[in-house]
């Protein structure tokens, strides 16, 4: 198991095609984010996992999108919300457009980063065939090279922290600065 989380670690880069399609259908998702529907979205947001499971040669999955996001609280008041999930079984994907306390429409940049976050957890399955999609510092990498690609923004650098057990974070405020 160790030997495939580190796998995971490893792997911090992701090609990318050399076309516009993704950015194409992102631009697409955009437009039907503003319409305010999950009917109107899950059309643009198929046509983005087509598109991306073609590029790089696996079965397309299947997407849900749902309204306003569910909440988890736990003891002692803490709360998380879920953007999105993958289920590796049924190859599924679901994502939320609408955030959990005042049922806002979510910013195109977050919803299109949870897209591509589960995305790369199919591909983590169905690409590069791990047994299990842990979110490692390769994880988000290849998730950030996926969504600046579709964005049309370029790459950011991603600035990791240590933790305590050989853990890491994503250092957000170097990261945001550029170093």
């Amino acid at each position: 198991m160790r030997k495939e989380f580190l796998r995971s670690d490893a792997l911090a880069s992701l090609p990318v095609p050399p076309d516009g399609r993704l950015v194409e259908a992102a631009k697409t998702i955009a437009s039907a984010l503003e319409e305010g529907t999950p009917s109107c979205l899950q059309p643009a947001c198929a046509e983005f996992l087509i598109s991306a499971a073609n590029f790089y040669g696996v079965e397309k999955p299947g997407i849900r999108v749902l309204a306003a996001r569910p909440v988890r609280v736990r003891e002692g008041g803490w709360a998380s919300e879920l953007f999105g999930d993958y289920s590796p079984e049924t190859l599924q994907i679901r994502v939320w457009m609408r955030t959990a306390v005042r049922k806002r429409v979510t910013s195109v940049g977050t919803f299109l980063s949870t897209l591509c976050h589960e995305f790369c957890h199919h591909l983590d399955y169905q690409h590069f065939k791990l047994k299990d999609s842990w979110h490692t510092r390769g994880f988000y990498e290849r998730t950030a090279a996926l969504y600046h690609h579709a964005r049309g923004t370029p790459a950011k650098r991603l600035y990791w922290m240590p933790l305590s057990g050989g853990r890491w974070r994503i250092d957000w405020q170097r990261t945001q600065r550029g170093g």
